[in-house]
């Protein structure tokens, strides 16, 4: 017998977890994209959202540098949709393997 996959997540405590964050992760990239300027919106990603903060994907320096000089505006937008404050890193990953 099989269960659906969200059945099986929440049966196990740290993948209910896991599937917790990641849905905050991307409630909270719905925010980012609200504040982000369009041209910007496309490139950027969330990533890992855990105790320590929250990282942000790029594919490269210069949208990382952009994306930095928005971080004051992101973190306010958050507190402003009731988001616990949290550190938000900017990572560059990029699409290479």
């Amino acid at each position: 017998h099989t269960r659906p996959i969200n059945e099986a997540l929440a049966a196990n405590s740290t993948l209910a977890q896991l599937l917790q964050r990641l849905k905050e992760a991307e409630a909270r990239m719905d925010t980012v994209r609200e504040v982000l300027p369009p041209s910007l919106r496309a490139h950027v990603r969330t990533g890992v959202l855990d105790e320590a903060g929250w990282n942000l994907l790029v594919p490269n320096g210069a949208v990382a540098a952009k994306l930095r000089q928005c971080l004051p505006a992101i973190e306010q937008a958050m507190v402003v949709r009731g988001w616990k404050p949290t550190s938000v890193r900017v990572k560059v990953q990029s699409d290479r393997a």
